[in-house]
């Protein structure tokens, strides 16, 4: 597992609210990942009928979904309320297009198994510990959803990170970002079934480091490690950090950005789902007469609702015991 870091959730709300009014002018990256995660829709078995945009920011992939799948019940939930403040003017009229609900990703307000698709566009990479999140991303999404996401790998920004180590290594000046084979262990230890995860490596570029700075204010991408300095950055410290970001022939700079990406299904009826509370499975009354049928090829006519809780509890028993944690 990759190195052990903590970010400041107060810091991250902090800072996309004070973003959610210029965030557009920034998010050019942001929309092309969103475009090419939404290129993976084919792998739903069916049109969705509710689907949950978690870090919806101002809106855009929402309104994207919901003109995909015009039937269907879309909700934009974000963590910073300015952001959907902002995401109003793409909701169409009378916000009908999708609705806008704030929340955090690790006590979402939904009910079980409720989405049939759960989209994140680099949005998790805010959260130090992907472990409970997972739990809770298949907590909502219903037997067999989609979830479908994106988030920055450890190489992102990493010219800006080791500039500002090269001026000033006592504290992080950059946020740190889970690595994919973090990501893929904790959602397989979570339930999520046969996850596949990819990355690319995209390369920007910039006038100056100034330029770079400024996009990062704009998107809310500050730095929200929690070992961070507290105070205003020196003008000396940020004169030297310019001074050792590499630069190009030609004066601009460049900057990297590892995008990960993963999708998988959630447990389908009767297979293991891992809970906070340990392992368990879940069938319907038709469902398990129909195991019981398949089984013994027919239920007895005087088979009762107890004998059936009795060998739901007994499918329960049967399971392994769930994995330790990491």
């Amino acid at each position: 597992m990759s190195e052990r870091f903590d970010l400041d959730a107060r810091q991250v709300r902090r800072a996309f609210a004070r973003a959610a009014s210029i965030y557009e002018q920034h998010d050019a990256l942001q929309r092309e990942v969103g475009a090419r995660l939404r290129e993976q829709l084919g792998l739903l078995d069916a049109s969705p009928r509710r689907i949950l945009d978690l870090g919806a920011g101002t809106g855009l992939g929402a309104a994207a979904l919901a003109r995909h799948y015009p039937g269907a019940h879309v909700v934009a939930l974000d963590l910073a309320l300015p952001m959907l403040r902002a995401a109003r003017r793409h909701a169409g009229l009378r916000g009908r297009r999708y609705a806008r609900v704030a929340g955090d990703a690790l006590q979402l307000p939904f009910a079980d198994g409720v989405f049939d698709l759960l989209y994140s566009n680099l949005c998790i990479q805010w959260l130090a510990d992907p472990r409970p999140l997972f739990l809770e991303l298949l907590r909502v999404l219903r037997p067999g959803g989609l979830l479908l996401l994106s988030s920055f790998g450890p190489d992102t920004l990493r010219e800006l990170r080791a500039a500002w180590a090269a001026a000033d290594g006592t504290h992080p000046h950059v946020s740190r970002f889970l690595d994919m084979h973090d990501l893929g262990d904790a959602a397989l230890a979570a339930g999520l079934r046969d996850p596949v995860l990819g990355c690319e490596h995209l390369t920007l570029t910039y006038a100056d480091v100034g330029s770079l700075l400024r996009e990062l204010k704009g998107l809310g991408a500050t730095n929200a490690d929690a070992g961070r300095a507290r105070g205003l950055t020196g003008k000396s410290r940020l004169a030297r950090m310019q001074a050792a970001y590499p630069r190009q022939a030609d004066g601009r700079i460049a900057s990297s950005w590892e995008i990960v990406y993963l999708h998988g299904h959630a447990p389908r009826e009767g297979e293991p789902r891992r809970t906070p509370q340990g392992q368990e499975a879940t069938f319907s009354l038709a469902a398990l007469r129909t195991l019981r049928q398949d089984n013994t090829g027919g239920m007895h006519p005087a088979a009762s609702r107890h004998e059936v809780a009795r060998d739901a509890a007994a499918w329960r028993r049967d399971l392994p015991p769930r994995a330790p944690a990491r």
